[in-house]
């Protein structure tokens, strides 16, 4: 039975150190040694350059440009460039509309990644910010991102994703969403700290000009891998919390467990290329988050649960005590409130217990991306989620 005792205790050992346990002693590393400090001079404004790649986004576009426009920086110091590559719909025109932006396009869709980088080619500025379209920014966002760029040790700076639920969200995938969005956040802020982001947002990233590495067209996870070579280079990626871009999530569940698939497999196909980041002995303390925040929430962390459960149930069937049959029970406990979770309304006193079925929905997606990416089957091209209109003020 000791190898049972072993595995539950070493698998649990694991899965706790990927959630918590890593971010506890870069917390506590934090606390002993100088953490980063902005470089703020009054009047520092970089040239940056603002790209947002479009495609088919004529509901939304409009308003894009709107909350582009008003962001509070020096006119003279950015200029914003559309890229629409493969658009059928009336976003070209309606980009057209506005002078003030610099319109790329292209028949033949190539990809986010291809965009990317046409646009980057293109542009003129020192600091690349990249944007969704599907998403609006605070008035200041590029100010305080371009605050960090003050300090040359300092090669890119990610922004805070902000999820917002729908009306029609029924199954509150919004407030699932957006509570595992709180969490990432509290997760960069202590990677920040420590060292550098590992892995920034699409919402809103950006890296100086200088550094930027074009990526292969078959990229899944463009901003994670653009954000990471950065890293790999020996910049910091800076998070900036007061610079956030505003989303709703996925309408259907449907969706957001296509969107979580696609991310896994992603995720599988961007260890594969960023290899020299599992060189400790070049780059400890970003190795080590990347591994501790990445690399183990994506190849371990599911197997770890499947092996806790397990090796929890086989304990007890050889006679194991009253710890690892209270350790099975609320194991029980919670996958039958995770599978109950759909059924749970959003509204109900007891909503935060969806959580739960998120939890183990996310872990699920990570296996089913692992067999699509092993199989090949996940285009780098995005069919988009169904989301509702994002049409607030964001100040």
């Amino acid at each position: 039975m000791i190898i049972w005792v072993y595995m539950l205790f070493i698998s649990g050992f694991f899965f706790f150190f990927n959630y918590i346990g890593y971010a506890l002693i870069a917390y506590a590393f934090n606390k002993i040694h100088p953490k980063y400090k902005a470089v703020h001079t009054s009047g520092f404004y970089p040239s940056v350059s603002f790209i947002v790649a479009a495609y088919n986004e004529q509901d939304i576009i409009e308003e894009k440009i709107r909350n582009s426009l008003k962001l509070a920086y020096p006119p003279s110091k950015i200029e914003f460039i559309f890229i629409t590559d493969g658009s059928m719909d009336n976003t070209v025109s309606i980009i057209q509309k506005y002078p003030g932006i610099t319109l790329l396009h292209a028949s033949e869709r190539k990809g986010k990644s291809a965009a990317l980088n046409r646009a980057a080619a293109a542009a003129q500025n020192d600091i690349l910010i990249m944007s969704d379209a599907n998403t609006f920014l605070n008035t200041d966002a590029i100010k305080y991102i371009a605050s960090h760029y003050e300090d040359t040790q300092v090669g890119g700076v990610a922004g805070e994703k902000k999820v917002i639920q729908a009306e029609e969200d029924s199954n509150g995938v919004g407030n699932r969403e957006g509570l595992y969005w709180k969490y990432e956040s509290f997760l960069k802020k202590i990677d920040s700290d420590f060292y550098s982001v590992v892995g920034a947002a699409g919402e809103l990233f950006s890296i100086r000009r200088s550094l930027y590495e074009p990526i292969g067209n078959d990229v899944i996870l463009d901003d994670f891998v653009i954000s990471l070579k950065t890293a790999q280079r020996g910049r910091r990626v800076i998070y900036e919390p007061r610079a956030y871009a505003m989303e709703f999530a996925s309408i259907s569940i449907k969706d957001e467990k296509e969107r979580k698939i696609r991310i896994a497999a992603g995720g599988f196909q961007a260890i594969t290329m960023l290899a020299p980041l599992l060189k400790f002995w070049k780059h400890p303390r970003l190795t080590f988050l990347y591994i501790s925040h990445r690399v183990m929430r994506w190849c371990i962390s599911p197997l770890c649960l499947i092996a806790v459960f397990i090796s929890n149930l086989v304990i007890i069937a050889k006679g194991g005590g009253c710890f690892y049959s209270a350790c099975f029970i609320m194991q029980v406990v919670f996958y039958i409130i995770a599978f109950a979770s759909p059924y749970i309304s959003a509204k109900a006193k007891l909503a935060s217990l969806k959580a739960a079925g998120y939890f183990v929905f996310m872990n699920v997606s990570v296996i089913q991306g692992f067999f699509r990416f092993i199989s090949k089957k996940q285009a780098s091209a995005w069919e988009k989620v169904k989301r509702a209109p994002l049409k607030i003020d964001v100040d």
